[in-house]
């Protein structure tokens, strides 16, 4: 499983170009450990990660409010 996930490569932050592996294994005491996973920090890896929905329409005669 680790050779696997080596070949699957590296993802480039936009922000810095630092690059992150693409697949990150952890087992269960890692992660009741609290091991962090390397990952952009903070608003940089909210804004690249994470796409904005577009906002809803309403459409004519429908309700936009609830009562």
């Amino acid at each position: 499983m680790k050779e696997w996930a080596a070949t699957c490569g590296f993802y480039t932050s936009a922000f810095n170009g630092q690059k992150f592996p693409r697949i990150r294994l952890r087992t269960i005491g890692q992660l009741l450990a609290g091991v962090a996973i390397e990952r952009p920090s903070g608003n940089v890896a909210v804004d690249e990660t994470f796409k904005k929905a577009p906002k809803a329409k309403a459409k004519r005669g429908e309700q936009t409010e609830m009562l």
